[in-house]
C-alpha cells in the first residue's frame, strides 16, 4: 500500500496527498505534519519502528478540511480507492481522481456565495506581450485578453483571479524569459495572488491550438479573433493543460471563449476601483458599504455575479448602454412586469454553476433535482416578458428555454427527496421502474419481517430478545448475559460482549442473505437509472448554460429597475462631441448612492456638476474645510458616470453627457509600506499614471494633490498639474485642494472655474452646508475641525497664532506666481522651516550648474524608474549639503 503513495506522491510532488484508506483520506510523512499544523489535527505514526508521520480526516467530513488546506495556499492530491474492496484480489486499486488548487476550489460548500473563482494562465514567451487566458469552472465561463507587461497587474486586479499560471523557466538558457516570470510573480506577491509554476511546454503554441480547437468542437479560431494571436493561444492551451492535468477528465462547461478588448469598455484602473468601492470596501475587503452592495437588488447568484462584472465593466458604445436604459426603462414603467419578475427570480437556484456542474458530469443527485427546479420557473418568466417590447428583453425571451422534456424526464425519473450521494440509494422515484420497485419491497418489507421475527423469538423464550445488524456479523440475536441460559439448540453463537450474547440461527442467515442481495441490487440499479438521466441531461447542458445566461441578464435588468424606483433614479442621456473635444457633462443634482444610502432616511444635500459646455470650465477648482464634502462630490460625480456607462438610471434629477473612456482618481491613500512606498511616492505615482494615460474623453478626480510634501513644493506640484490637465490634456477634471492661491490660477485659465463648498458662520459657530456654490474661497476652517476633534485650548489658542503669521507672510504669494515674480518662500517669524524645497535649491543653487543642467535634459517618457531613483538620490545628497 506504501508503495502506492509513494506513486502517487511521485506524480504529484507539490500537492499534499490525501490518500483515501476505509473511511479516511489519510497523509503520511510530510504532508502529515504540514496537515496537523493546518488543521489541528494529531499526528501519529503508522509504522512505530520506522516513526512514520501520519494524519487523517474521515471521507465525510473531507470537504472542509479541504477548503482550509487550499485557502491555505496549499493543492490538495485525492487519491481514491478505485475498486469495492469486496472485489480486490489483495491490495485495493488507487489512483488520483483530482487536483484541487485555489482557482479550482469549485465544491459547493467551498465557494463563497456569488463570487467567481478565476484561474489565470499567462504566457510571456511568444510575441510582443503578454497572453491572458482565464476560467472559472464553476460557471463554465471561459476568457480571454492580450496586455503589455506593464498593464499586466491591472489586468490582474480586474481578473481577480484566485491562482495564476506562470512557466518556469531555466535562468541561465532562457535569461529574459525567466527574469520577466520573476518580475510578474513579485507583482503578484504583492496582490497576495497565489502562483503554481508550470513547465513552458505546457504553453507550446502549437499543441494549445490543437487543444483549443479540440475543447471549442471547431476547426479554425478565425471566429475567435484570435487565429493570428500566438500569445492567446498558447495562454488558453496553458490553461486547459492545467485544467486537464488537475481535473484528470474533459472540462466540458468550458464550450464558449470569449475575447476581451479594452477598447469596447469604460477604463478603471486599480487605485480608481479601490477609492471608489465598487465592489469591495477599503476598510475589510468585503462588499459592505460598496457601491454594488448598494445597488444589488438581484433574486439569483449568477444574476449578482454579473451585476458585479457590469460594474467593473461599464460601456462605451452609446447605442450598447441605451439598449440596456431601454429594457430598465420599460421596467420602472411596468411595475407588474417588474414585480413579478422579482418575485419569480428571488431565491431561483443558481442555474449557471448547476449547468457547469451538469457538463463536467459531475451532477449529483440533488443538483440535477435543483436544476429541475430552477428550469420550472421558466415558463412563468417567459409569460412575464410576452408583452414587453425593449429590444434587449425580447432577446433575452428568446433565449429562454424552459426544456420542459429534460425537466419532465427528471420529474418522472428522480426521487422528490434523494440522498447527497448517489451510492445510498434512494434515488429512482416509485413507479418508475418494476424491479426497482420489487427489490425496494422486498427490502423496505424486511422491516416488518424482523420486527415480526423478534416478537415471535421473545415469546419462545420468555425473555426480551432484540435482533440488529451490523456490517462484521450480519444480522444477529442478542441475549443479556441473564438470559443466555434459555437460548435454544437452534441459536449458533457468533460474539461475545461484556453483558451480552449475539447469536445467528438458520432462518435468519437465509433472510440476510436474500435481504443484502436485494439492497446491493437495488443500489446498482438505482445507479444505473441515474447515470442515464446524467447522461441525457449532458446533452442539454449547453442549452442550459445558454438559458442561465439569458436569466442572469434580466435578473441584472429588473435589479437595475428595482433600485431605480426605490432610489428615484433617473435616466441619463447622451450627448456627441467632436473628436478634439472633451464633450460634456451636466449632473443636475447628484447624490452619492452609498452614502445616501447610509444616511438611513436623512436628507442627502444634492449638488450639481457642469464640465465642458463648449470645452469651458472643463476644470473645477474646488475649495473648502475638511469634512464639508470635497471628495463626496468628487466620488459622486464618478459613481454617476460609471453608473450611466454600465446601463443603471442614476442618482440625480437629470444628467446629460458625453461618453467617458477612462476614469481616473486620486483620492488619498495610505502608507504603501510593503512596497516601500510612502504617502507621498503613491500620490506621485498614481498623479503620473493619470498624466500619462488620460485623454481629452477622461473625467479625472484630483483630490489634495501635493499634500504629502512641504506646503511650497506641494503648491508648485499642484499648480503643475492643473495647468498640464487644462492645456495638454483638455479633460474634464474636478480637482480639490486646501491651497488656496490655486484660486486665482483658475480665474487666469480659459477653461478654468472656482467652485467651494459652502460654509455658514454664526458668532463662534461654524456650519457646513455640504452644497457646492460657483467661486473660491480663502479658508479651510482646520482650526475648527481640531476643535471638534478635541485638541487642548492652549493648542488650539498657539494654532490660531501661528495661523495669522503665515496668512500674513504668504499673502501676495499665488499673485507673484502669476506674474512670474520670485517664487522664494517668505520666512515667517518663530516659524522654522522643518523640510527643504526642491525648488529653493534651484533658486539658491545658480553654481551647481551641471546638475540643474542634466535635470532639465532629462526626457521622462523614456526614463527607466531605476535610474529615475538615482538621479534623485544625487538630487536629494545635493540640497542635503
Amino acid at each position: 500500500m506504501m508503495r502506492q503513495f509513494h506513486a502517487a506522491k511521485e506524480k504529484h510532488p507539490n500537492a499534499l496527498l490525501f490518500f483515501r484508506m476505509g473511511d479516511f483520506y489519510e497523509m503520511f510523512f510530510e504532508d502529515a505534519k504540514i496537515a496537523s499544523k493546518e488543521l489541528g489535527l494529531s499526528l501519529v505514526a503508522r509504522d512505530k519502528a520506522k516513526k512514520v508521520p501520519m494524519a487523517g480526516v474521515p471521507v465525510k467530513s473531507m470537504e472542509g478540511y479541504l477548503t482550509r488546506l487550499v485557502r491555505a495556499g496549499h493543492s490538495v492530491a485525492i487519491c481514491e480507492q478505485l475498486q469495492d474492496p469486496r472485489d480486490a484480489k489483495g491490495i485495493v486499486e488507487r489512483g488520483v481522481v483530482r487536483v484541487v488548487s485555489p482557482g479550482t476550489l469549485v465544491d459547493e460548500g467551498s465557494l463563497i456565495g456569488s463570487e467567481p473563482l478565476f484561474v489565470l494562465a499567462v504566457d510571456i514567451d511568444h510575441g510582443d506581450g503578454l497572453g491572458l487566458a482565464w476560467a472559472d469552472l464553476s460557471t463554465g465561463a471561459f476568457r480571454c485578453s492580450q496586455c503589455s507587461v506593464d498593464e499586466f497587474i491591472e489586468e490582474v486586479s480586474r481578473i481577480q483571479p484566485a491562482e495564476v499560471l506562470l512557466p518556469e523557466f531555466n535562468s541561465t538558457e532562457e535569461g529574459a524569459s525567466f527574469e520577466l516570470a520573476e518580475r510578474l510573480q513579485s507583482l503578484l506577491e504583492e496582490s497576495d495572488i497565489p502562483v503554481s509554476w508550470r513547465m513552458p511546454w505546457n504553453f507550446d503554441a502549437k499543441n494549445g491550438h490543437r487543444d483549443l480547437c479540440k475543447q471549442l468542437k471547431v476547426s479554425t479560431l478565425e471566429a475567435y479573433g484570435i487565429e493570428d494571436s500566438p500569445q492567446i493561444i498558447s495562454a488558453c492551451g496553458g490553461l486547459l493543460d492545467f485544467l486537464y492535468d488537475t481535473q484528470k477528465s474533459a472540462v466540458d462547461q468550458l464550450s464558449e471563449l470569449s475575447l476581451h478588448q479594452a477598447h469596447q469598455h469604460l477604463l478603471l484602473d486599480q487605485a480608481t476601483r479601490r477609492t471608489l468601492e465598487i465592489v469591495t470596501n477599503q476598510r475589510d475587503g468585503s462588499r459592505q458599504g460598496t457601491l454594488l452592495a448598494t445597488i444589488d437588488r438581484s433574486g439569483t447568484a449568477m444574476g449578482a455575479r454579473l451585476l458585479r462584472e457590469w460594474l467593473l465593466e461599464p460601456l462605451i458604445d452609446a447605442n450598447a448602454i441605451n439598449s440596456r436604459h431601454d429594457a430598465v426603462d420599460e421596467l420602472v414603467v411596468n411595475a407588474n412586469a417588474r414585480k413579478s419578475l422579482a418575485s419569480t427570480l428571488s431565491g431561483m437556484s443558481d442555474l449557471e454553476r448547476l449547468a457547469a456542474k451538469l457538463a463536467s458530469g459531475r451532477s449529483g443527485p440533488r443538483d440535477i433535482n435543483t436544476l429541475a427546479s430552477a428550469l420550472e420557473r421558466v415558463p412563468d418568466l417567459l409569460e412575464q416578458l410576452a408583452g414587453l417590447s425593449a429590444a434587449q428583453l425580447c432577446t433575452l425571451r428568446d433565449d429562454l428555454d424552459p426544456h420542459a422534456e429534460l425537466v419532465r424526464e427528471i420529474r418522472t425519473a428522480l426521487s422528490e427527496t434523494p440522498p447527497l450521494l448517489i451510492k445510498e440509494g434512494g434515488l429512482i422515484r416509485d413507479g418508475f421502474n418494476s424491479e426497482v420497485d420489487e427489490l425496494r419491497g422486498l427490502a423496505q418489507g424486511g422491516k416488518d419481517y424482523l420486527a415480526a421475527m423478534q416478537q415471535r423469538e421473545s415469546e419462545r423464550l420468555g425473555v426480551a430478545v432484540k435482533i440488529g445488524f451490523n456490517r462484521v456479523f450480519g444480522y444477529y440475536i442478542e441475549l443479556t448475559s441473564s438470559a443466555v441460559g434459555k437460548a435454544p439448540e437452534d441459536y449458533i453463537r457468533k460474539q461475545t460482549l461484556k453483558n451480552a450474547e449475539r447469536y445467528i440461527t438458520p432462518e435468519l442467515k437465509e433472510y440476510e442473505h436474500k435481504v443484502l442481495g436485494a439492497e446491493e441490487k437495488l443500489k446498482d440499479i438505482e445507479y444505473e437509472l441515474f447515470e442515464s438521466l446524467r447522461s441525457e441531461g449532458l446533452g442539454h447542458a449547453q442549452s442550459v448554460a445558454k438559458c442561465a445566461q439569458a436569466i442572469a441578464s434580466l435578473d441584472v435588468l429588473q435589479s437595475l429597475s428595482s433600485i431605480a424606483v426605490e432610489k428615484r433614479l433617473v435616466r441619463p442621456h447622451f450627448v456627441e462631441a467632436s473628436a478634439d473635444s472633451c464633450g460634456v457633462l451636466s449632473i443636475k443634482e447628484g447624490r452619492h448612492p452609498v452614502v445616501e444610502d447610509a444616511l438611513l432616511g436623512q436628507a442627502f444635500v444634492p449638488n450639481d456638476t457642469t464640465l465642458g459646455y463648449d470645452c469651458n470650465k472643463r476644470l473645477a477648482i474646488i475649495t473648502g474645510p475638511n469634512m464639508s464634502g470635497k471628495s463626496t462630490y468628487l466620488r459622486q460625480t464618478a459613481l454617476v458616470v460609471l453608473l450611466a456607462q454600465m446601463g443603471s438610471f442614476v442618482p440625480a434629477e437629470g444628467v446629460e453627457m458625453t461618453l467617458v473612456d477612462r476614469i481616473f482618481t486620486r483620492l488619498g491613500s495610505g502608507d504603501d509600506i510593503s512596497r516601500g512606498q510612502s504617502t507621498f511616492m503613491v500620490e506621485m505615482v498614481e498623479t503620473a499614471n493619470i498624466l500619462r494615460n488620460a485623454s481629452n474623453r477622461s473625467l479625472l478626480l484630483l483630490d489634495e494633490v501635493g499634500r504629502g510634501t512641504s506646503t511650497f513644493d506641494g503648491l508648485a506640484i499642484a499648480w503643475a498639474v492643473c495647468e498640464h490637465t487644462h492645456d495638454k490634456l483638455q479633460a474634464r477634471c474636478l480637482f480639490a485642494t486646501h491651497y488656496h492661491q490655486l484660486t486665482d490660477l483658475a480665474d487666469k485659465l480659459t477653461a478654468g472655474v472656482n467652485l467651494n463648498v459652502a460654509v455658514r458662520e454664526w458668532g463662534e459657530e461654524i456650519v457646513f452646508l455640504h452644497r457646492i456654490e460657483e467661486g473660491g474661497t480663502d479658508r479651510s476652517y482646520g482650526i475648527h475641525v481640531a476643535q471638534l476633534a478635541g485638541l487642548p485650548r492652549e493648542v488650539l489658542q498657539r494654532s490660531q497664532e501661528i495661523l495669522q503669521r503665515l496668512e500674513n507672510d504668504e499673502e501676495g504669494l499665488s499673485r507673484k506666481i502669476l506674474h512670474g515674480q520670485s517664487k522664494n518662500v517668505p520666512a515667517v517669524e518663530q516659524v522654522a522651516v522643518v523640510q527643504p524645497s526642491l525648488f529653493d535649491f534651484v533658486e539658491n543653487n545658480d553654481g551647481d550648474s551641471g546638475l540643474i543642467s542634466e535635470l532639465e535634459s532629462l526626457n521622462l517618457n523614456e526614463l527607466p524608474p531605476i535610474e529615475a531613483w538615482q538621479i534623485l538620490d544625487r538630487v536629494l545628497r545635493a540640497i542635503k549639503k
